[in-house]
This record gives C-alpha cells, structure tokens and sequence, in this order.
C-alpha cells in the first residue's frame, strides 16, 4: 500500500493547530487509491475526529495525536452504541462504520485531552434514562440523539468502530479519552495487541474510562497489554435489555493472553450489558496487581440473555480491593438497575477456573450470587490459591467443583453457602489467617 505523510499535505505540527481537514483529505486521498497508511511523523498534531476508510492503516511513527476539546468539532453525531443501547451522539475520536482492514499501529500516543468532557458526567444520568425509555418504548434509533438540547449530552468513545472487519490496532498508547476507550462493535476479526491505555494518573479520573470493550463481537484477540483505568480493564459486553435483546448479535470467540493491569475496577469483566448473549471467552496468563478484582462476571436481571462456556487459566493476582472472582447476577452499581424489571432473567453457566491465585483480596476470596429462578450453574475450580479478608459466599447456584482448592480468610465462615445443590469438594485446603 502506497504511503502517505500528513505532513506533506499541509499538516502544522505542534499541537495548536487543528489538522482536521487535513487529516480527512488524506485519508480520501488514500481511498480512492485503494486503501494506504498515513504517516503520522514526528511530532505533536492537533485534530478534531478522524474518521477511517476501507483498508487504511493510521500509523503513528514515534507521534503524538492530540484530540480537540471543542465538542462542535465532534459534530454531525453518528451512529454510535452507548452503554449496550444504539443512539447517535457525538462522533468518537477515532471513528469507523462498515469498514474493513483498518490499522491503528507504530510507537505513538493518542491523547484524548480529555477532561473537558469528563464534566459531562454530572448530567449524563437524565439523558441515559431518556436513552433507556426511548429503547424500551421503540422510538427508532434515528430519533435518539444525544448532542445537547432537551435530551442532554452523551459522551463518545475514543476509539469506535461498528460493523466491521478486519481490525488490527497495534504497539499504541491511548490516554484520556472522555468514555470508553477501544470500543469495537459490531465486528469481526478483530486483533488488540501490544496497546497501552492510561485513563487513571497525573491528568486525572477518566470517568468510565474503560480500557476495552468488545461490544457483540466475534473472532477477537486481546494480548500483552497493560491498563491504568478509571473503570474496568477489558470487557466484554452485547447489549442492553430491550434493545440488546432486540439487536440480538452475541460476542463470541474471544481470546485474552498476556495482559497485565495496575488499577481499574475489574481486570477481566463480562457485562453487565449482555443481553445479546456471550459465549466462548477464554483469558489465561495474566496478571493484575491494584485492581478492585481479577475476574468479575456481572448481570442483573431484567438483562436476558447469557452467558456462556468460559475458562480462565493462569491468572495471577497480588492486591485487589475487592474480590478476587465475583459472579454477580444483582448487579446494580449503574444506578439504573432495577427501574424496569424484566421477565426474562439471564441464564449463566460453564465457567472453568484453572491455575488462579491471589495473594490478597480486601472483601470475599469468591462471590458467586445467582438469582433464585436463574441460578448459576455449572462450574469448576481446579488448583486455585486465594488468600483474602472474607471466604468464600455462593448464593442459588449449582454443581460447582472445587479441586485442589487453597484458601485463607481472617474472617469466619469461611465458607457461606446458601440455597446451593451439587457442590463437590476434593484436595481442599482451608486455613483461617
């Protein structure tokens, strides 16, 4: 593919200058020859949002991409999927809508500035119950636009690109963005490796600054990266009640290797937005160290759908504030849970947890709390070393295994099981600290 230098178009380094235009003349250019990488060299460069073509690659050679704080840059809104419910809000930095083979790589940062939005967050609450209302009474998503006005404002991921294929992001920093972070939706075939993503530190709280979130997506790998985050590390989610169950499209096939995590609200996350269903997540060799928790899996049940067919393997932790492993179908943290109750509760089962320890967790080693009509079924510890404050609380679940299972708690029961069946206990280590 033929290069293009950014530079050689007009762009003004320095970060003061807006190279938007600019930014969209070369990426035109670059398509109506089939597709090319655009050079971003050296160097310091402002721009509003930069939307990606068919077979673009957006290489940043040792640069810096500095993202506008003035939201009108940001506008017409496009279609975007907030929180598990499709909308149109502002445009996201980097944006993609039925694409295929696009690549974001090299050594650089992109650099969201994004604090300005971050005070967004303060009136997000009204429109988000707006947003919910609206999907729950089927007003069309054309109508569900959210860049001020009546409806308020919703803040737009860093990096979202819908319905496409072949996405490869590479070797990049990504700091401060004004939401989620890498939010691929829609998509196949998609690879995150060697990323770094920074949204907690010396700039400040990214609020929701998730680090991934694969969002109904299939055929995904997730490798060597490392999270500083205002909010979960990576998760993966497919919608939101109504309109995740009327959308419909699952994440399936996801691989998650190698990565390493020091702060966020959960290491490895699944939902709490799944009513489209998740199946066939496998995450093995990580490591997570001031995190809230290693592996949380979360739902609530007006949600639907399920979740599915999961192994975690070789999974290390030092200090969490949390739980080491929590499975939760109660979830309500978002504020919104509970508002409209559903009739369709969640099924989740065959969950296979191997090789996990954790030096010290803050609250329960495990928490698992299914819901009576729906409890959690089917699942296996094999060689798992936790230590923690509390021990181990199952509610309405069933058929779990524990195999060589060491744990240590300061605080006794150390076992609390309530409206469990066929639990199973083989090589069990307890100790109380």
């Amino acid at each position: 593919m033929k290069e293009f230098n950014i530079k050689e178009f007009g762009a003004i380094p320095g970060g003061k200058v807006k190279n938007t235009d600019i930014f969209k003349k070369v990426i035109a250019k670059a398509a109506s020859q089939g597709g090319g990488t655009i050079l971003i060299p050296k160097g310091k460069w402002l721009t509003g949002p930069i939307h990606l073509d068919d077979n673009i690659t957006l290489y940043l050679d040792d640069a810096e991409i500095l993202f506008s704080q003035d939201f009108e840059d940001y506008l017409p809104p496009v279609f975007s999927r907030h929180e598990g419910i499709e909308c149109y809000k502002f445009s996201s930095f980097i944006y993609a809508y039925k694409k295929k083979n696009i690549r974001i790589i090299g050594n650089g940062i992109l650099n969201g500035q994004g604090k300005p939005w971050w005070d967004l967050k303060k009136q997000e609450k009204i429109p988000g119950e707006i947003l919910r209302d609206m999907a729950d009474e089927n007003i069309p998503v054309e109508e569900r636009i959210f860049v001020g006005g009546e409806k308020g404002y919703l803040r737009p991921s860093f990096i979202h690109i819908i319905f496409s294929e072949d996405i490869f992001i590479d070797g990049i920093t990504i700091k401060y963005g004004a939401f989620w972070t890498i939010h691929p939706t829609y998509c196949k075939n998609v690879t995150i490796k060697n990323v770094k993503v920074i949204t907690e530190g010396e700039y400040g709280h990214t609020p929701n600054g998730d680090g991934i979130d694969i969002d109904s997506c299939n055929n995904v790998l997730i490798e060597n990266c490392f999270f500083d985050t205002g909010d979960d590390c990576i998760v993966i989610k497919s919608g939101r009640d109504k309109d995740g169950l009327r959308v419909n499209i699952p994440t399936e096939n996801v691989e998650i290797r190698n990565c390493k995590a020091r702060r966020g609200h959960g290491g490895i996350v699944i939902g709490s937005e799944m009513s489209g269903g998740v199946k066939n997540i496998y995450a093995h060799d990580c490591e997570f160290n001031g995190t809230d928790r290693a592996i949380r899996i979360k739902t609530t049940r007006e949600r639907g759908g399920y979740i599915r067919d999961l192994r975690f393997e070789n999974i290390f932790a030092d200090t969490l504030e949390y739980e080491a492993i929590i499975i939760d179908m109660n979830y309500t943290a978002d504020g919104f849970s509970g508002r409209r109750k559903g009739d369709i509760p969640p099924v989740l089962e065959n969950f296979y947890f191997k090789n996990i320890s954790c030096n010290y967790s803050k609250r329960n080693i495990i928490k698992i709390d299914g819901l009576n009509d729906s409890p959690i079924k089917n699942i296996y510890f094999e060689n798992i070393n936790l230590r923690g404050e509390e021990g181990v609380f199952i509610h309405n679940a069933q058929d779990i295994v524990f195999k060589n299972f060491q744990m240590a708690s300061k605080k006794v029961p150390i076992l609390n099981l309530k409206d469990v069946k066929n639990i199973y206990f083989e090589d069990i280590i307890i100790k109380s600290k």
